[in-house]
């Protein structure tokens, strides 16, 4: 008789060493943690209020409806129908618990065990592993580093393409990186998608949060994507709402049965607590989140300022940015414990993350502590290095 041992699938999950990272800091009020993708800037009070509502609200304590509330659904559809030039129903999304479970369910709908995913690398390794799980193959493009930003390499897009390939994973302004994909980056996936007949999945949790006035360029308002082009987003990041779980999908209509179908048969119904606030950070006045806008960007340039004489990239958006351990002599682990152990500051290595792009960097999120925190953080880093 055979040992009993976990599905293949299961081990090809790479380990999530942000958890391993932050498990092991001490308790100590000194160290800068800036390991873990985090904001420390409070939702909206009007979100906050709505959540508050809800708690006694027989509707919310529910299983229905099971694809979300049809007033967050309309909003969401609204929004992309500004954004991209065409016109969403309602009955083309689908609230999730989370971005995550919407990228999940997007990849379930649409990839067959044995297809191979393309996505950037580096990549946030939850969505490498979501991939995965999915029964396919994550096959990764690097980002090249031009100018001191991070640009996509247009060249190895289009050499990753292969008999298996059946859809693009991508996210812009990119996690970890901060890559903001331009118009003719956005156009050379597109090109490439429209070529080869491949899905795209667009994780837009981050997509407003550009800095130095760029603009949102919305991948499903090229020539001919919208049918082709999957949207996951959510309330996480732009609005702040980590904890509240709530997210979307928004598909062509001739995917819509199939991620209904997904949806239902994995988390089943979305968080009904959540879905009012949701709707509510949607709503935001446009002043009101440029101040937090502003105060993100702020934060990146005073890091910026500190990591003067070190190679840290400039991300064009987020909430992160990457530093090189290879100038230094040492890779991304070495790294993150020298900062750790020596400087009291707390950073995850990229390990896993790139297969180019993964072990020679260590991600530093610059949105969970104020700028008062932040200016130590040169000094520390001269402390960890001399």
């Amino acid at each position: 008789m055979g040992e009993l041992v976990p599905a293949q699938r299961v081990r090809a999950i790479e380990e999530l060493t942000i958890h391993r990272v932050a498990s092991a800091i001490p308790d100590d009020v000194e160290i800068l943690r800036l390991e873990n993708l985090d904001t420390d800037l409070r939702p909206w009070t009007w979100a906050l209020a709505a959540t508050r509502t809800a708690l006694l609200s027989d509707a919310a304590n529910s299983y229905l409806p099971f694809t979300g509330s049809a007033e967050l659904r309309r909003a969401v559809a609204a929004r992309l129908s500004r954004q991209t030039g065409h016109a969403y129903g309602a009955d083309q999304v689908l609230v999730t618990a989370g971005g995550l479970e919407g990228v999940f369910d997007a990849l379930l709908a649409t990839v067959d065990p044995g297809d191979e995913v393309i996505v950037t690398d580096p990549t946030y390794i939850g969505l490498l592993n979501r991939i995965r799980l999915a029964g396919a193959l994550p096959v990764q493009v690097p980002l090249l580093v031009r100018d001191g930003e991070w640009r996509l390499d247009r060249a190895a897009l289009r050499g990753a393409v292969g008999l298996k390939t059946r859809a693009c994973l991508m996210m812009s302004p990119s996690m970890p990186t901060g890559a903001v994909f331009d118009e003719g980056e956005w156009e050379a996936i597109a090109a490439l998608c429209r070529e080869h007949n491949l899905w795209l999945i667009d994780d837009a949790a981050m997509e407003r949060i550009l800095f130095d006035g760029r603009s949102l360029v919305h991948p499903a308002s090229l020539p001919g994507m919208a049918e082709r082009t999957i949207v996951v987003g959510s309330v996480s990041k732009e609005q702040r709402m980590i904890g509240w779980r709530v997210g979307w999908i928004a598909s062509p209509p001739s995917l819509v049965r199939a991620i209904e179908a997904v949806r239902m048969a994995n988390v089943v119904t979305p968080v009904g607590i959540s879905q009012s606030a949701a709707l509510a950070a949607l709503d935001a006045p446009p002043d009101e989140y440029a101040e937090a806008l502003g105060e993100w960007e702020r934060r990146r340039n005073v890091v910026l300022a500190q990591l003067e004489g070190y190679t840290a990239i400039r991300p064009a958006g987020g909430w992160s940015l990457l530093i090189d351990a290879a100038p230094l002599g040492m890779d991304a682990a070495t790294m993150a414990r020298q900062l750790l152990e020596r400087g009291k500051v707390a950073v995850s290595p990229m390990t896993g993350w790139g297969v180019v792009n993964g072990d020679r960097y260590v991600r530093l999120v610059f949105s969970n502590e104020p700028v008062e925190r932040l200016v130590l953080l040169g000094e520390r880093v001269r402390r960890a290095f001399g």
